[in-house]
């Protein structure tokens, strides 16, 4: 089993942006990404922190709908 990368909030952004999320704005230290898909939209609330906890960062991956792959090291 490969291990996750470690990421910050603003990596995570990044990362979601090349995927075509993009950011709708900022609350405090919690930043709102939003991608428009057929079905809908998928909103993900990243927050703004230093290093993002294992179990956030299984949430935003499950949420994007994005391969486990983009997050590993």
């Amino acid at each position: 089993m490969d291990e996750l990368k470690t990421f910050s909030g603003k990596e995570i952004c990044r990362l979601l942006n090349k995927h075509g999320f993009l950011k709708i704005r900022q609350s405090s230290s919690h930043i709102v990404m939003q991608k428009k898909i057929k079905a809908g939209t998928i909103t993900i609330v990243v927050p703004d922190h230093k290093e993002i906890k294992i179990g956030t960062l299984y949430s935003i991956i499950r949420q994007s709908k994005l391969s486990k792959k983009e997050f590993e090291k």
